[in-house]
């Protein structure tokens, strides 16, 4: 009898009910994303070892473990496999679950902002001790000015690297391309980053047209950092366990769910 009640409360896609709960998507929105890792190759083909998960049910589990962070062993019981396999079906599918990069140049009609959030991270050869006194990746995130979508994630650089270093050496100052490019005051030294004006090292205020401009630039920005506060509803970007390019797939991922439950 305990086995029979232990199988039925085993977390299925089938089960649509299960899903906002655990992944913070709509049934639309997570089938929308079972369709994309689809089109990428996550269906088994050929022989081999086969998945003891249908698609669905994997791509659910690494949803529920980015938004959840629960450990492998955590997750392992929720779907009813073991912890190695859970593990293995994290591994496989976070590169497919991943934001697609930009292939070619923006538009010179299109806006974006960037900025850099802090993801505390176990992995020492990534990370390093940072403002907030964890160890810790900085992650480049640009979304579109207009629609909120998040537009590129940069590659992960140590977290005492400031803003204005990590845009150019992740590499999404490179995607960001033919756009106008919109960041806060830590993005100097980049050149063609619209940033507020400073006051004057003399200690003399601002002409008034320099603080309306500033104003409209202060509300603007303020979409990333919504984006930002956003993502980190992933419990996973608040203390990620994964090592080498795992945070990198994992922000990717979540970029890619939260483009899903703005457009669905």
């Amino acid at each position: 009898m305990v086995v029979d009640l232990a199988v039925e409360q085993v977390i299925r896609a089938d089960r649509p009910e299960w899903v906002p709960v655990f992944t913070g998507l709509s049934a639309r929105q997570f089938a929308k994303l079972v369709r994309l890792v689809a089109t990428r190759g996550g269906e088994q083909t050929g022989t081999g070892r086969r998945w003891g998960l249908p698609l669905a049910d994997r791509v659910l589990l690494v949803a529920v473990y980015y938004r959840t962070n629960l450990t492998f062993r955590q997750i392992a019981l929720l779907f009813g496999i073991s912890k190695c396999a859970a593990n293995r079906v994290v591994d496989h599918l976070a590169p497919l679950l991943a934001l697609s990069p930009v292939t070619k140049p923006h538009g010179p009609e299109t806006v974006l902002i960037v900025d850099g959030t802090l993801v505390p991270t176990h992995d020492r050869s990534r990370s390093a001790s940072s403002k907030n006194y964890r160890y810790s990746v900085n992650m480049q995130v640009v979304i579109d000015a207009n629609t909120e979508l998040t537009v590129a994630v940069g590659t992960p650089t140590p977290g005492n690297r400031n803003d204005c270093r990590s845009y150019r050496d992740s590499g999404v100052d490179q995607q960001c391309t033919g756009a106008h490019v919109m960041a806060d005051g830590g993005y100097q030294d980049n050149p063609g980053v619209i940033m507020p004006y400073r006051k004057p090292g003399d200690g003399s205020p601002l002409p008034g047209w320099k603080e309306q401009l500033n104003t409209v630039h202060k509300r603007v920005r303020a979409r990333v950092e919504h984006a930002l506060a956003h993502l980190k509803s992933w419990n996973i970007l608040r203390n990620c366990r994964r090592k080498g390019d795992g945070v990198w797939y994992a922000t990717l991922g979540v970029a890619q769910m939260r483009n899903l439950a703005l457009l669905v």
